[in-house]
């Protein structure tokens, strides 16, 4: 090989993955320490030592991810990484939301979104409403992930508490082919192919897998298919690489959530309504550059397709009160003979279907050279993307007497079967009609730059910006474009937002076994097409969306400082600490409009703050690895808001509270604990034990923190308002096992919430139309709960066939 070839040659070996862990590794007798590298921007660069980063970078390598075998990416971010927890507020477990220091990336529109995540350097929130659908991210596909801390400006636009970094396998690192199976609790069966190579002359690697899984879920009605496709093929040179991913997912998911606390008393698997079903089909394809002009000028860069199909089948109570000779929005007119008669209760099937399509690229150049003397790494590039959405919503009503005849539970009963629709006055089950119709366009531009200036040996100063540009372009396809003589409801409208976000911190490190940091960062998120479609309180919409005409939002800017510190106490027990302050200006949050309806908007409440503390310790003896941490998130209101919620005991006779600065966010504890424990009782055997707990978290509703029940000082046919507004802490503990039986088989097992725990993972103060007895009835205040998947457990065979692993061959000239 010519010499001249050398230093780029290795260069771009290690920097092809530097988004990923590079790890030198040798036998860990020998004690030799790992080297971690980190890319500053979700693209892959050159790579910067982890002891230069402002910042404690969560890292899940192959090997720890391989070592809980079965999890998704919610599941061992849930079990390992600080600072995380995860509810299924959808009722589904494909359908996570996972929240990070207070902010989420959740699956439900609606949910305040506040991480940004990234698969192979493409940013994968949804443009309608910033959502992260977990599961069109195959967990077998993974190859590394990052969890970065903070509102770094970097990682693009919702980056305001933190980013989650995803690169995919690849056939090079992954060669030979494989089989997995696996089954055990509430009926599911995941199967699993995968193979990988490299051609004969090491310039072309290829992977594919296919994955898919089923089951009956373990409460009522609520199956899941999940069929989830990847594939990837990479060409490389001694200067250049190129890498192209698809990732295909057609999921069917039943997710029945939250439950009245009465119907969950003898029976946890029930359920409220039904069916909640949502339907994903999506395709996602990106292709990555990279080329190196000389040692030290990398040129990376990608482009990208993504499209995404939705559709949602969910049915709900409903009460509406019209005039007699009135129409019941829209619908044939009705006959009230006496005013009983006009409080019309019954079912509603709301369907949806959202479709969008995504294009974008992104380049950027990094530059490896000294200034003045010293150390340092310049990286500037650009980005544009550009989404097209289109998004319909349509109703079918059914009105029945309270007298039972609709039922929300039941073996024997469907709920909302439009066969067995009640009838009033002869009209029966009324037709169905489109309520929304919307076609938004979204266009996102942004420039970034980054430098990272080593001081001297031990100082080292970094700083960046990244200016963003978005503008969101809606138009209303079923009722045309407003006008000052009627339509005022139009959803056609048109907002931008441009914002320059810094950020700026500096390490410390005097010695190789410590590393003092400290940051400050803003990011900013536009408002979506969703909260720019539902942000009137003159005319709200209900969840998944029923839009109206809207006054223009604020963009989300979060401002956060973060101290802290990681390092070794001894060779085998690493440490990491830090504490952080991070402020939410023009915070978006969907607000109740009413009592009665349930419908809302989306608007800015002003200031949030979320502020707290990350402390881990890990480490091994011999043939046991252990780790812990505890993180501590207070999440609280900064400025007074006012909501509405008639199940809320402290409100007026409107259902008005007013949450203080200082009064907590639900939906998230302030304390939690995690423990990791595995040991190798043979070469081919190891066992291993998560125990994690949550301590308790304010329901939503309860905003203000101030509700009590009141069920003791009410009479029969009082319209109370009952339930927690509290629900309290849990622990739970999981079990997985793997033995290697050598020639390629291995047994896998794990057990979730062995001591068969009852818990609850998140609660809302809400409204039911259902008695005890899950009879249709009047309306009451209720405590609703999202109850914790009970003791269950999973066995799994994994066959291997790896080739003969070999060098790739080279001129040696």
């Amino acid at each position: 090989m010519n010499k001249t070839n050398v230093k780029p040659l290795l260069l771009a070996i290690v920097s092809a993955y530097a988004a990923q862990t590079a790890i030198v590794k040798a036998d860990e007798s020998l004690n030799i320490q790992k080297v971690e590298v980190f890319s500053a921007t979700p693209l892959k660069g050159i790579g910067l030592p982890l002891h230069k980063v402002p910042a404690n970078i969560q890292v899940a390598n192959p090997a720890a991810i391989n070592n809980q075998v079965g999890v998704s990416i919610a599941d061992y971010m849930n079990n390992n990484m600080q600072g995380v927890t995860v509810t299924e507020l959808g009722g589904n477990p494909w359908q996570p939301e996972i929240n990070f220091r207070g902010y989420s990336a959740s699956s439900l529109l609606g949910n305040p979104q506040g991480l940004s995540t990234y698969v192979d350097g493409v940013r994968v929130n949804e443009p309608f409403g910033d959502v992260t659908s977990w599961d069109k991210i195959p967990n077998f596909a993974i190859g590394d992930m990052q969890l970065i801390p903070g509102s770094n400006p970097l990682y693009g636009l919702n980056t305001l508490g933190g980013a989650i970094a995803v690169q995919t396998k690849n056939g090079r690192d992954h060669q030979g082919a494989a089989l997995e199976y696996e089954a055990g609790s509430w009926g599911r069966q995941r199967a699993l192919a995968e193979y990988g190579g490299v051609s004969k002359d090491g310039s072309v690697d290829y992977m594919i897998g296919f994955q898919h899984t089923t089951e009956d879920g373990w409460r009522k009605y609520s199956p899941s298919h999940v069929n989830q496709l990847f594939a990837k093929t990479g060409w490389q040179s001694e200067t250049s690489k190129l890498e192209l991913t698809y990732i295909g997912a057609d999921n069917k998911l039943i997710g029945n959530g939250l439950t009245p606390e009465f119907l969950l008393s003898g029976d946890r698997d029930q359920i409220h309504t039904r069916p909640d079903a949502t339907n994903n089909y999506s395709h996602f394809l990106a292709l990555n550059g990279s080329h190196w002009l000389n040692s030290d000028t990398l040129l990376s860069g990608n482009v990208y397709y993504k499209k995404s199909n939705r559709r949602t089948l969910n049915g709900d109570g409903y009460e509406a009160e019209v005039d007699d000779g009135d129409s019941l929005a829209g619908y044939p007119t009705v006959t009230c003979n006496d005013p009983a008669d006009c409080e019309l209760t019954g079912a509603v099937m709301n369907r949806t279907h959202t479709s969008q399509n995504t294009y974008g690229a992104t380049g950027q150049a990094t530059f490896n050279q000294d200034l003045f003397g010293k150390e340092n790494q310049f990286v500037v590039g650009a980005g544009y993307d550009y989404s097209l959405i289109r998004f319909k919503q349509s109703e079918q009503i059914n009105i029945g007497d309270i007298d039972g005849t609709v039922t929300g539970i039941g073996e024997s009963d469907p709920v909302f079967d439009d066969t067995r629709a009640p009838v009033l006055d002869g009209a029966g089950a009324l037709n169905q009609r489109q309520t929304v119709g919307l076609t938004g366009k979204q266009y996102t531009a942004r420039l970034f730059a980054t430098d990272t200036l080593s001081l001297n040996e031990f100082w080292h100063l970094n700083a960046g910006a990244s200016w963003n540009f978005t503008r969101i372009d809606n138009t209303d396809t079923l009722r045309g474009p407003a006008s000052a003589a009627n339509n005022f409801n139009s959803l056609t409208a048109k907002d931008s937002y441009t914002r320059l976000n810094p950020t700026v911190g500096l390490t410390y490190t005097p010695t190789k076994a410590l590393t003092v940091y400290t940051s400050y960062s803003e990011s900013s998120r536009a408002p979506t097409v969703i909260e720019v479609g539902c942000s009137n309180p003159a005319s709200p919409c209900l969840l998944p969306a029923a839009l109206a005409d809207d006054p223009p939002l604020n963009q989300v800017v979060a401002k956060t400082y973060e101290f802290g510190g990681r390092g070794q106490l001894t060779d085998n027990v690493n440490w990491n600490a830090g504490v952080y302050h991070a402020v939410n200006h023009d915070d978006i949050q969907f607000t109740a409009a009413n009592t009665q309806s349930g419908a809302g908007y989306f608007k800015n409440v002003g200031r949030t703050k979320r502020q707290g503390l990350d402390l881990g310790l890990n480490g091994f003896i011999e043939k046991f690895k252990w780790s812990a941490s505890y993180s501590f998130v207070r999440a609280t209101y900064d400025t007074d808001v006012d909501f509405v919620n008639g199940s809320n005991s402290s409100g007026d006779a409107d259902g008005i509270y007013t949450a203080r600065s200082g009064d907590r966010i639900p939906a998230i504890p302030e304390h939690q604990l995690k423990l990791r424990a595995q040991y190798a009782v043979t070469p081919s055997w190891n066992i291993g034990t998560n125990v994690i707990g949550y301590s308790n978290q304010y329901v939503l509703g309860n905003e203000n923190n101030s509700h009590q029940s009141n069920a003791a000082n009410c009479n029969d046919g009082d319209d109370c308002a009952t339930g927690r507004g509290k629900l309290g802490g849990y622990f739970i503990v999981n079990l997985d096992s793997q033995y290697n039986f050598g020639n390629g088989w291995k047994v896998f097992a794990k057990a979730t919430n062995i001591f068969d725990k009852d818990y609850y993972l998140a609660g809302r103060l809400a409204e039911s139309l259902f008695d005890n007895a899950g009879n249709f009835d009047e309306e009451r205040k209720v405590l609703s709960l999202l109850p914790g998947a009970p003791r269950a457990g999973w066995i799994g065979l994994r066959y291997e066939f790896k080739p003969k692993q070999s060098l790739a061959s080279y001129d040696k000239d």
